[in-house]
């Protein structure tokens, strides 16, 4: 009996202790604690400048690219510290994916920008296993109809939306375990917002997904979890139905009720 619940409980896919992030002598992120649930959506808001999308590159160690910047405390995956010493970062950013808030298609055709992951990752033996990764993670993307008799076009011919659903594609063919999005609707317009919407709630079927989002209707339409970060500060996180209605932190409720931000 005890057995069985716990296999119910819900699993973390990542684990957030103590997480502070400095850029030079300034502190931008203070002491994030965080549980990232399996297969579930978890969104980031606060106001600008809040430290959303700094956590959110901390993930997938992205900060690493910035020389000035020093992340301290702990992150896993499952049970690995992903800032450890031997961790293959390349293997993370496979694992960890990244969709961007402008939609970067490689300069290539689209069927190579779904192909480059798996290829450089030798993910697949043959040139039929690649054709068919390609097209799997596509038809994942939603993109499968509107592309399959154009994919040697180029992927920065497509339409905006196309081309965020083509860069989610490009995330997915390297088989992540989660997808991290920095505001991936902010450059679209409503009907391909809607699109990646209703695509994020297919894709936490098989995949955890952190989102950051400026748009709280998005956040309540997309995720299950949502974190609130206020000036550098994680100041709330739980369920989104509960942060929405019934936060327990004022600047919580003065964020949602529009008085702060």
């Amino acid at each position: 009996m005890t057995e069985k619940a716990t296999t119910d409980m819900p699993h973390n896919k990542m684990t957030v202790r103590d997480v502070s992030v400095y850029y030079g002598a300034k502190q931008a992120l203070f002491d994030v604690d965080l549980d990232i649930r399996e297969k579930s959506v978890t969104a980031l808001i606060g106001p600008s400048g809040c430290g959303k999308s700094t956590f959110l590159r901390c993930l997938n160690r992205m900060n690493d690219t910035i020389d000035i910047c020093r992340v301290e405390g702990q992150i896993l995956l499952e049970d690995e510290d992903i800032y450890a010493p031997d961790i293959d970062v390349v293997q993370l950013r496979a694992d960890v994916g990244m969709v961007f808030q402008k939609p970067n298609p490689f300069p290539k055709s689209i069927f190579e920008n779904v192909a480059y992951g798996p290829r450089i990752h030798g993910l697949a033996d043959s040139k039929q296993a690649l054709t068919e990764i390609v097209e799997t993670s596509l038809k994942r993307a939603g993109l499968w109809e509107e592309v399959k008799d154009r994919l040697d076009e180029p992927g920065n011919g497509l339409s905006g939306g196309q081309q965020q659903r083509l860069c989610i594609a490009r995330a997915i063919a390297v088989s992540p375990e989660v997808i991290l999005m920095d505001e991936p609707c902010s450059a679209l317009d409503p009907i391909a917002t809607a699109i990646v919407e209703e695509l994020i709630d297919e894709l936490r079927q098989q995949y955890t997904i952190v989102i950051v989002t400026h748009s709280m209707q998005q956040a309540a339409r997309v995720s299950q979890e949502t974190a609130f970060f206020h000036l550098g500060y994680l100041v709330e996180h739980g369920a989104t139905e509960d942060i929405f209605t019934n936060p327990t932190d004022s600047r919580t409720e003065s964020y949602i009720t529009g008085r702060i931000g």
